[in-house]
């Protein structure tokens, strides 16, 4: 099914407004959700799960659903989502939420994993260890095999100067309000082995 941007929006009890953006996941690299935005003030947008659309043509998305159903989607916040110039889709925007993959041939067989969404954690998330702030989150690193999280991974501005610390979720010891606590002091966290990174 081809899935336009800037496409008007129909839902089955009438127009709703126009296709915005397209949202891939990067370890299957299908489209997952499309970003609607509403024709009438505030003019929000919502992510629209893929199986929503019920037919697609060049200027026209109908979707299977009610106007008043959109409104109870999860909404679609920019900064949660980093754009990628990997694909040439009809020349459409494509956003990717911030996760990244370990590189092939890496394995830990000690790592849990969260399932994608039941992590209540967001990017920019602070993260403290035992023993004071270490960071924040930038990215998730998830298994490509489950799509399951297993690692938040710290960039810029946490106190080690690597590019990147990677804190496995078997960790966390807790989450408060926007801060993100650990089991690990930072010499533990400092000990950690690092994980290679793959980013599209």
């Amino acid at each position: 099914m081809d899935i336009s941007v800037n496409a008007e929006v129909y839902c089955t009890d009438g127009h709703y407004g126009r296709s915005t953006l397209i949202i891939v996941d990067p370890t299957s690299e299908k489209v997952t959700h499309v970003v609607v935005r509403e024709h009438r003030f505030p003019h929000a947008q919502f992510l629209v799960p893929v199986d929503r659309v019920a037919n697609s043509k060049t200027d026209l998305i109908e979707l299977n659903c009610q106007c008043k159903e959109i409104t109870l989607m999860e909404p679609f916040i920019e900064a949660q989502f980093i754009p990628s110039d990997l694909f040439s889709y009809r020349a459409d925007p494509f956003l990717f939420q911030p996760y990244v993959i370990p590189e092939k041939g890496f394995v830990d067989a000690q790592n849990e994993g969260i399932p994608a969404g039941e992590l209540a954690v967001r990017r920019g998330t602070r993260v403290k260890a035992a023993d004071g702030p270490v960071g924040h989150v930038n990215e998730f690193m998830i298994d490509p095999k489950t799509g399951h999280i297993t690692h938040l991974v710290l960039r810029e501005g946490h106190l080690w100067g690597q590019k990147e610390v990677s804190i496995p979720v078997g960790q966390i010891d807790r989450l408060e309000g926007d801060t993100v606590y650990l089991k690990l002091d930072k010499a533990g966290i400092e000990a950690l082995s690092p994980v290679p990174i793959r980013r599209h």
